[in-house]
């Protein structure tokens, strides 16, 4: 950590620069310079939004802090992750779903389950890409055809989602995205913003499954049917339209996050660990 008059500043490495932009005393290396610059990184207090590829030689081979967490790169990573460690942590509160091998006798077990339609989604995807809604055996065949794992879901029929934003350890943002008479509410599918009518109860829902798994830099996704909470899926790198309307600076959360560690002290917490709450 450097110090000038008295005040100290953190050494922070990123690897996206648009995600890093006006947090103080970032340097930017391009990701696939990651080797040519390894004992500049070395020397970093914190490494910054790293890409996938980088996170587990950056955690476990360099032991370095990174941001966002982890857990959230790990659990972010697909749906599948995702999707069993809120089934485990919140069970009541995520949408029936099946996880399979693509073959085609596991339609008639997600009828069963899940009823018709049925919502059917890419393992790795966002924005609202790669969602089906699935009605016969003849759009399952098609859906199945050119992959390994079914990930198939209960249809929720709601106009709206909530989109709770957590960095660190707090909501900055919740917004509702609706999009009436469409399956998707996604704001890069056509859905429109809206700041009216937050429920807090959801929000805070949200903010306690954020640090039961130690998530720090999320878009969560919330359902509401019949009062009922539903977290279906967060995403790490998570789009900034409702905070920029809002004029939430993103940049001084994440500092003020990463601020309180001192480094100087033998005693900090384990950078493979989960931090305390």
């Amino acid at each position: 950590m450097l110090c000038f008059l008295g005040v100290k500043f953190m050494r922070l490495i990123s690897f996206d620069p648009y995600r890093s932009m006006g947090i103080p005393g970032v340097e930017y290396i391009k990701p696939e310079l990651f080797f040519a610059e390894q004992a500049k990184i070395e020397k970093a207090d914190w490494v910054l939004f790293p890409e996938y590829w980088q996170v587990n030689a950056l955690s476990y081979a360099l032991k370095k802090r990174i941001f966002p967490s982890l857990s959230t790169y790990h659990l972010g990573h697909n749906k599948i992750e995702m999707t069993r460690a809120i089934q485990a942590v919140m069970p009541n509160n995520f949408p029936q779903t099946l996880i399979r091998p693509a073959k085609e006798e596991v339609w008639q077990e997600a009828k069963n389950l899940l009823g018709l339609p049925i919502i059917a989604k890419e393992v790795r995807s966002s924005c609202g890409r790669g969602i089906e809604l699935l009605e016969n055996i003849s759009q399952y065949r098609s859906y199945i055809s050119n992959r390994e794992i079914a990930y198939l879901q209960e249809y929720l029929p709601l106009d709206r989602d909530l989109r709770v934003v957590v960095v660190g350890k707090e909501v900055l943002l919740s917004y509702w995205r609706i999009n009436p008479g469409h399956l998707l509410h996604n704001v890069a599918q056509g859905g429109e913003i809206s700041f009216e009518d937050i429920p807090q109860d959801v929000v805070e829902l949200v903010l306690q499954l954020a640090q039961k798994l130690n998530i720090n830099h999320a878009g969560f996704d919330v359902g509401i049917l019949d009062g009922q909470p539903y977290i279906w899926e967060f995403n790490v790198m998570f789009g900034n339209q409702g905070l920029l309307q809002q004029k939430v600076n993103v940049a001084e959360k994440i500092y003020q996050y990463l601020c309180p560690f001192d480094f100087d002290d033998p005693n900090l917490p384990d950078p493979l660990l989960p931090q305390a709450s």
